[in-house]
């Protein structure tokens, strides 16, 4: 293969960014980036240009400002790593793909995919199983269903990242309590938010598994990748904080089967979550682009963003296939977080925790001896975020 052909740029995204350009700009490839604060690829030495949206700046309107001035950018490759990212070039494929280099992709239908409700809907359409979920407009709508809810569930908004700017968290849980159902989705829906109440699975984030590949203009699926959750924290709803690289046929055979359904073109990932009660496999969430678990898939075999770089290049392919070594993924800050907060809950023990910290390799989201720069300013963050809440409590 002969690499490289053209510049990448990537739009947003968080971990995923920086293992991205670390691995492409091994390649020789010039990255450039952009994105809002998070996006802390502009932190890596990896990034060549960097162009952050400043503060109070929409980053949609600052994306198409910048892509129709910066001729330096033109024939780049557009990689979009988060949700507004992915919106954006949606709704503005047609003059991007003029100037840029996109994957073949059905706008409509990757919108879809960022729409949690009509996710599951296809699924359901396609055969794959769900939880079962309720439509929310309105208070009327809770009240028309409150006999049908089975607790505990989950207030989930349609679009998550939208969400996510407003409260800071992917869901709101509801134990038990249908009065506390009623407040957050009249709470989100204050924030012109559109919710809906999803049927909680039981059962630890162990059981969640992940299915990747990419689908060609043909419609041919070129690879396959799995991975396993170990823990996130939040328990239950936050961010994978220790995951494992490992092969699921089952898990793929599913993916497979849901974006098989739809004339889904480019890069694919869903999440899959196996109900105990009934042994299925049933359907969490959609994610058209490289996730935070980005490392651990390239560290495990599947160079997958030097894979489809070089498709979209015109390049020629080559062969790749998952390794079966046992390579996780880990946060050791957010996984503490994780196993004390599940060692109370009498779910982890000592013995269980070191158990799981002493196997595999371990790779890590961002840390690196040398490109340092992306996680000590993520470090640097996560303190200001805490001693603003420190000095919020004390001012109360």
């Amino acid at each position: 293969m002969t690499l490289p052909k053209a510049g990448v740029l990537l739009l947003g995204g968080g971990e995923n960014g920086v293992s991205v350009a670390r691995n492409l700009s091994a390649l020789g490839i010039h990255v450039s980036a952009s994105g809002e604060h998070g996006a802390w690829v502009l932190n890596s030495r990896y990034c060549d240009k960097r162009y952050p949206v400043p503060k109070g700046v929409d980053a949609s309107n600052f994306w198409n400002d910048l892509l129709r001035s910066d001729s330096e950018l033109e024939g780049s490759v557009i990689f979009p790593l988060c949700d507004d990212s992915i919106t954006f070039v949606c709704q503005n494929k047609d003059w991007l793909k003029e100037r840029y280099i996109l994957e073949d992709f059905d706008p409509e239908l990757r919108l879809a995919m960022l729409d949690k409700k009509e996710t599951l809907e296809i699924a359901r359409a396609a055969g794959v199983p769900t939880p079962n979920f309720w439509t929310v407009n309105s208070v009327e709508d809770l009240d028309a269903i409150r006999d049908e809810i089975t607790f505990p569930v989950m207030v989930k908004p349609i679009h998550s990242h939208l969400f996510t700017k407003v409260f800071g968290c992917k869901l709101f849980i509801i134990k038990s309590d249908f009065e506390e159902a009623r407040h957050k989705i009249t709470l989100a829906q204050s924030h012109g938010l559109n919710v809906m109440l999803v049927e909680m699975i039981p059962g630890p984030d162990s059981l969640l598994s992940s299915y990747y590949t990419y689908i060609d203009q043909h419609g041919e699926t070129l690879f396959d990748y799995t991975k396993c959750v170990i823990r996130r924290y939040p328990i239950n709803r936050g961010g994978t904080c220790h995951h494992k690289s490992v092969i699921l046929p089952e898990t793929a055979e599913m993916g497979r089967k849901f974006f098989g359904y739809m004339p889904w073109r480019g890069t694919a990932n869903i999440e899959f979550k196996r109900d105990e009660r009934d042994g299925q496999l049933k359907v969490i969430e959609c994610n058209p682009r490289f996730t935070g678990g980005h490392a651990l898939v390239t560290a495990s075999g599947m160079k997958i963003d030097e894979f489809i770089y070089a498709h979209l290049t015109g390049q020629e392919r080559f062969e790749m296939s998952q390794s079966s070594e046992d390579i996780r993924l880990w946060n050791p800050l957010r996984d503490m977080f994780a196993s004390i907060e599940l060692y109370r809950r009498g779910e982890l023990s000592v013995r269980e925790w070191f158990a799981s910290v002493r196997s595999g390799r371990k790779i890590y989201p961002m840390w690196s001896v040398k490109d340092p720069r992306p996680e000590l300013a993520r470090l640097r963050y996560l303190s200001g975020r805490v001693m603003a809440r420190k000095l919020s409590r004390s001012d109360g």
